[in-house]
């Protein structure tokens, strides 16, 4: 059936037609081809005709047996083309039309034969229908009149008992009026009912002015016109039937009457008033609510909250006499005054939220009064002048901070660590500065008081206040401007002692700005939690907590210089070292013997004081590298170094790596720490074994050359033969051998770790160097961190390193800039906030 046809049939009949011409479901004597679909598998079909090789016996049976299932079929199909011819013959198709034409005329009939019964069955009940509506208007008119004479009686009543003052029975009536003159509110075009409403306003109106004289007279206690209490407390009842406005007209009536005399006594001109007697205004009120509850307050009904009204308005006021005042005192306004009236404030509010138990806040809400500033508090006012108060945690952190800071930069920080160790000397050493600890309390301490005052504006001014001082501590405690040393006191290359005062206060330093920034995220997550929701988002110490690293990154860079000068006499002894003359191998030479003690000089003492141990991690990083650059340049400076000279250097470097490998301590050595160190000692010794190899036979020596060192250039084979110190004569012969032999290795690089070996390295080096990886550190140790002069700027630093091997240019131009330089990135160089502790290699 089409779907098309479907359109005018409902869905039963639809659902049952097609459940009709649905196929049977199979049996299992069914042919396989009944049924054919878009799922037939001739497949399936075979392997059910031949489950197996016997049954392919039976393939003349089946071919026989599909033949007569054709024929069959044919011959079904033949039959239905012809039955479908005679379906589609044009007579009869025209009977069945005719047939339509009939069964639609019947239906016609029928509808016209119903549509005549139902006027015959509505004329008969026609009379009926009539008799119906009467009797519903009859009875509401009964009923309306009911209803006007109970009205008319219930108002008569009404004005006896109002004469009578009976206002517990007046409220009933008068509620029975309202309900029952709300049924003629759609009748007022009626004069007779036009009139009686009018009477019921005048009625309303008579009791309204009847019951303000009444209560008027209970609240002033007129003796000639006594009112009991008992009276106004059943008049209370017809006010709340009157409505809402009736009930605030008379609280806002009697509120007026109790605060007339508080505006008289506490005149903003007049000595009671002022703001130094703010606490007399409070206890006025405290004593009129004690006896409010004692007389009026039995009177009126709890849900009338007149208390609550007493105190918004007493709140208005106060508020308007003390913007007034603070106004008219100006600039005179003292920080102790302001306190004190905001303090005597908040107790205030507070006593009477316990009293209630109810925020204060939320009882202004409650209450709205008009023209007022709902939810407001009396202490708002005070926070446009909180200015004050920001200005004098300001100055008492100046003097707090002043004997601290910097000065005429003649006072080391030495001077101010002194200073607070004085008095305590058999103490132990301290961790952090105490100047910092009495910071960061005031800071709390202000913080708890400002917040207790006010978490909107005034708290947001004092968290930058907070943070001007910390920038401040930053630069001018923890960096101290510092007198240049006298030139008795400047350190020389050759000294192994190293400036214990120096290193200690370093330490001090490293652990107060570390204490500092953690403790500045602390405070920002505190002030975050008080302040208003709006200026969340504003609050932020991570500029002040990126000083504090500034800081640590300054320190540990003079701690680097101090240990660059104290070991600076061992690689010079080096550096100068005559190799070509050394004709047997012996045990560790002097020299590493005294670079391990000055290192351990300045390592022992550091490791006890610094707290945070990433930050001593971080310092045998750079010291390891350093180390290991200073040994290049001056074994570089000391070339030729000849075979012998080779083998005593590799048996030194083992002396160096030894006491490297164990230099930060099991506790602090990280697998990046062994990796870093075996890659460089590696290059190193892979450079030595190379020149400890001769020269004759060629073949050999380059084939050395290429295994150790793994490249094909021919510059880098230059070096190791001007650090062995090669005659000119035989290098030209051993170039030609060079090229001949790596011509034919296609698996050499063409650079390696000799590509960056600077062979004109600098007197003085800083960390970075020729050999270290790529990944090695490369930095400019800061002198001046915070932008003025530090603390350690008068030590004799050592100019940065040269550049490696082929930038000549541009490491003499190196050589001409400032000593003084800023380290830019001082998150990399301090990497403790990205560094995870690793495990000790095994």
């Amino acid at each position: 059936m089409d779907r098309a046809h479907d359109e005018g049939l409902s869905p039963e009949v639809v659902q049952a037609i097609y459940r009709i011409l649905e196929a049977p479901a199979k049996t299992p004597n069914s042919d396989p081809f009944d049924g054919l679909s878009d799922g037939f598998s001739a497949v399936r079909v075979l392997n059910d005709f031949f489950p197996n090789e016997a049954s392919l016996e039976r393939l003349d049976e089946v071919s026989a047996q599909l033949a007569a299932t054709q024929q069959q079929l044919q011959e079904e199909v033949d039959s239905l083309q012809e039955e479908l011819k005679r379906s589609q013959d044009p007579d009869r198709m025209s009977i069945i039309q005719e047939m339509i034409s009939d069964l639609l005329g019947q239906m016609s009939r029928i509808r016209e034969k119903a549509t005549e019964s139902e006027a015959v069955v509505r004329n008969i009940t026609k009379d009926i229908q009539v008799l119906d509506l009467v009797k519903r208007n009859l009875i509401h008119s009964t009923t309306t009149l009911k209803r006007l004479q109970m009205l008319v009686n219930a108002l008569t009543q009404l004005e006896d008992l109002m004469k009578e003052k009976k206002y517990s029975e007046v409220a009933q009536k008068l509620a029975a009026v309202k309900q029952i003159s709300a049924t003629f509110e759609t009748y007022t075009g009626v004069p007779r009912i036009a009139r009686l409403w009018k009477r019921i306003k005048d009625i309303q109106g008579q009791l309204r002015n009847q019951l303000e004289e009444d209560f008027d007279n209970f609240f002033i206690q007129d003796p000639n016109k006594q009112i009991k209490a008992t009276l106004i407390g059943e008049a209370c009842t017809v006010v709340d039937v009157l409505g809402v406005q009736m009930r605030h007209h008379i609280v806002d009536r009697f509120v007026a009457l109790e605060m007339k005399e508080y505006r008289r006594i506490f005149r903003t001109n007049d000595e009671a008033g002022q703001l130094d007697n703010l606490s007399r205004r409070y206890a006025w009120f405290r004593r009129l609510i004690s006896s409010f509850e004692i007389e009026q307050g039995r009177v009126f009904p709890a849900e009338w909250k007149v208390g609550w009204h007493l105190l918004a308005k007493f709140a208005e006021i106060t508020r308007d006499h003390v913007t007034t005042l603070l106004t008219k005192i100006g600039p005179a306004l003292t920080v102790k005054t302001l306190l004190e009236s905001i303090q005597i404030t908040l107790e205030f509010e507070a006593s009477m939220a316990k009293k209630w138990v109810t925020p204060f806040q939320d009882i202004l809400k409650a209450t709205d009064v008009a023209h007022s500033q709902p939810g407001q508090s009396i202490t708002s006012i005070f926070e446009p002048h909180m200015n004050i108060f920001i200005d004098a945690q300001d100055k008492a952190l100046a003097d707090m901070l002043a004997p601290h800071r910097g000065g005429k930069a003649y006072k080391p920080l030495r001077t101010s660590v002194d200073k607070e160790e004085e008095g305590d000397s058999e103490s132990s050493p301290l961790a952090v500065l105490p100047s910092s600890t009495e910071l960061f309390y005031f800071y709390a301490q202000t913080l708890d008081q400002c917040a207790s005052l006010s978490t909107g504006q005034p708290l947001y001014d004092l968290a930058n206040l907070h943070k001007k001082w910390l920038r401040i501590y930053a630069e001018e405690v923890l960096t101290l401007g510092a007198a240049k040393k006298p030139p008795s006191q400047i350190r020389k290359s050759v000294e192994t002692r190293s400036d214990s005062e120096l290193l200690k206060q370093t330490c001090l330093v490293i652990n107060t700005a570390d204490y500092c920034q953690t403790t500045a995220l602390e405070l920002e997550e505190k002030i975050k939690e008080k302040i208003n929701p709006e200026f969340k988002e504003k609050i932020s110490f991570q500029a002040e907590r990126d000083m504090f690293v500034s800081t640590i990154s300054a320190a540990i860079g003079v701690q680097l210089r101090e240990f660059e000068l104290t070991c600076d006499a061992a690689f010079i002894t080096l550096a100068r070292m005559s190799w070509a003359t050394v004709n047997q191998v012996t045990g560790p030479s002097a020299y590493t013997g005294e670079l391990v003690k000055a290192a351990e000089q300045v390592t022992e003492l550091i490791k006890p004081l610094i707290e945070q141990k990433k930050y001593l991690r971080n310092f045998f990083d750079k010291a390891c590298s350093l180390i290991l650059v200073k040994f290049t340049n001056s074994l570089v400076r000391s070339r030729p170094l000849k075979e012998i000279g080779a083998e005593q250097l590799l048996i030194d470097l083992q002396s160096v790596k030894g006491y490297l490998t164990k230099m930060p301590g099991e506790a602090l050595t990280t697998n990046t720490y062994s990796r870093a160190l075996s890659k460089t000692t590696s290059r190193l010794e892979a450079l030595l074994k190379v020149i400890v190899t001769p020269e004759d036979p060629a073949e050999g020596f380059i084939l050395n050359y290429t295994l150790l060192i793994g490249d094909a250039s021919l510059l880098s084979f230059q070096k190791i033969l001007d650090l062995k110190g090669t005659p000119k004569s035989i290098q030209n012969n051993l170039h030609d051998s060079f090229l001949s032999i790596t011509s034919t290795k296609t698996d050499l690089g063409s650079t390696s770790f000799l590509s960056s070996l600077d062979m004109d390295p600098p007197t003085t080096g800083a960390i970075g160097g020729s050999l270290l990886s790529p990944g090695g550190s490369r930095l400019s140790l800061p002198l001046n961190a915070a932008g003025g002069e530090s603390i350690f700027a008068g030590l004799s630093a050592p100019s940065p390193s040269g550049p490696p091997t082929g930038s000549s240019a541009s490491g003499d131009a190196r050589q001409n800039e400032p000593s003084k330089q800023v380290f830019s990135d001082f998150r990399r160089f301090v990497s403790f906030g990205l560094r995870k502790d690793s495990t000790p290699p095994s």
